[in-house]
């Protein structure tokens, strides 16, 4: 088995022998190996190990591939994983024990209960833009919850790839996690193999080709998507604290995170006022730095931004400027851009932040209602009664109020999109439930085996079986 996974050091598979991997997956998982506790808490704690010992490689790795500080290659994809790990490693023997259901009165004697078992093999598409984060993850959940899995890091950010292929196999049991490279031709192939639960994180449109390539095997998938996640700003809310962070989680990664503010629909008594001081504070969080712009990852997301503001009819309050040649641009603040424009339809995943001015929070809502729905929508408020007209009024696939992205953090709460921002949750429990398969099961006794429920049914057995049944 060893053979057909490691024909080089690390697993890294051409497509001419993907079958031949997922083959060798599949004979590992068929052995058994890998459903006892033991053998998953073992390989959660390798990611914590991997995580550890490896901080440096990784943080050099994506400082090459997307120009991440050290300090941002721990806070967004080395400590969240190793967070998550430790916290699946101590509850997974808790998450897998079978859950009693109670039973009508008709059904007994009996008993009834819910088993968690593995699916098999699964399949986790990487992106580029939190490459070992949003790879580590969704492996947590499908090693907690017993499978073999196949990890397909983005050929975007080739050099943490490299390492992932690397580094993996030295961490975690090489048959029965494989790390296999390569572009869309290669994800294609992998979902041609039928796996037994897909998982993507990425854009929308290739979420809809994975999503079309699953189906042709029935494979389940699990699909976290983007949008246009909006951060509505009321007149009572502290403007200050509002503008660092708003700015700060705008900066993170130069805007290339999912969860980003896309947009800012704030009261128009203050919208002056905020933009301002998110003006300011992007000033002073950047003073240190040596280059006005931030690094975008390649020249297809370069020249999309760069279009965005050269199109733009807003008013550009901070920034504006951008370097092709350094792939690099200035975080930039908008105002009242015109609601049909690209900046405003398309998710921006950059450092450009639209400014919007509403006469009120019913306005906000029906504008973000009007739209597909996001993967998070954001408030600051003093008020309790609009937070909750917001939580309750707008759909998105998670919410925070007061601060922005931070849902993703803890892994005792579900993360996942909802419409077009994605399909299924994950983290902690719901992450070893998503990847895991419910099974129903009820025991009976032979005895009592009453006479009534067998043909051929007379006036009587049917009254009986009416009334109980």
């Amino acid at each position: 088995m060893k053979s057909a996974l490691n024909a080089e050091p690390g697993i890294n598979a051409s497509e001419s022998t993907i079958p031949e991997v997922v083959a060798a997956l599949r004979a590992t998982y068929a052995t058994g190996r890998t459903r006892p506790a033991t053998w998953r808490i073992e390989q959660l704690r390798g990611i914590e190990r991997l995580l550890d010992e490896r901080e440096g490689e990784i943080a050099q790795a994506l400082a090459e591939d997307l120009g991440r500080s050290a300090v941002e290659a721990w806070l967004i994809d080395i400590n969240n994983p190793k967070v998550e790990a430790a916290y699946a490693r101590k509850r997974v023997r808790r998450w897998m024990r079978r859950r009693p259901q109670p039973l009508p009165l008709n059904q007994l004697p009996a008993l009834g209960w819910v088993q968690y078992e593995p699916l098999g093999v699964v399949l986790v598409i990487a992106p580029w833009n939190g490459p070992v984060v949003l790879a580590l993850n969704p492996l947590i959940a499908a090693l907690a919850a017993g499978n073999c899995a196949v990890v397909k890091p983005s050929e975007l950010a080739p050099a943490t790839s490299h390492l992932l292929a690397r580094l993996i196999p030295q961490y975690l049991d090489d048959e029965a996690v494989a790390v296999i490279e390569g572009d869309g031709r290669t994800t294609q192939e992998l979902l041609a193999q039928g796996f037994d639960h897909a998982f993507f994180t990425g854009g929308t449109e290739i979420g809809k080709k994975v999503m079309a390539g699953a189906a042709a095997h029935l494979t389940p998938v699990t699909l976290e998507l983007g949008g246009k996640s909006p951060a509505i700003v009321t007149r009572d809310a502290d403007l200050t604290v509002t503008a660092r962070r708003i700015a700060w989680t705008k900066l993170l990664n130069s805007g290339q995170i999912c969860m980003a503010p896309d947009y800012v629909l704030v009261e128009r008594a203050v919208r002056d006022e905020l933009v301002e001081r998110i003006a300011t504070t992007v000033t002073e969080l950047r003073a240190q730095e040596p280059s006005r712009g931030v690094r975008i990852v390649n020249e297809r997301q370069f020249d999309r931004l760069a279009g965005y503001l050269a199109t733009t009819g807003a008013t550009v309050a901070l920034g504006g400027s951008s370097d092709r040649t350094a792939l690099t641009i200035e975080p930039t603040v908008l105002v009242e851009p015109s609601h049909d424009e690209p900046v405003m339809t398309e998710e921006i995943f950059g450092p450009i932040l639209p400014v919007l001015a509403v006469d009120s929070l019913n306005e906000a809502i029906a504008f973000v209602n009007s739209r597909p729905k996001p993967l998070a929508a954001y408030i600051f408020t003093g008020s309790r009664s609009d937070s909750r007209r917001m939580l309750s009024e707008v759909s998105s696939g998670g919410a925070v109020v007061n601060h922005l992205m931070f849902q993703y953090a803890p892994p005792q709460l579900p993360f996942g999109g909802v419409g077009a921002s994605g399909m299924g949750s994950y983290k902690g429990r719901w992450g070893f439930e998503a990847l895991s398969h419910r099974k129903s099961v009820l025991v009976k006794p032979f005895k009592p085996d009453p006479r009534y429920f067998y043909p051929p049914y007379t006036d009587r057995a049917i009254k009986v079986m009416r009334r109980l049944l």
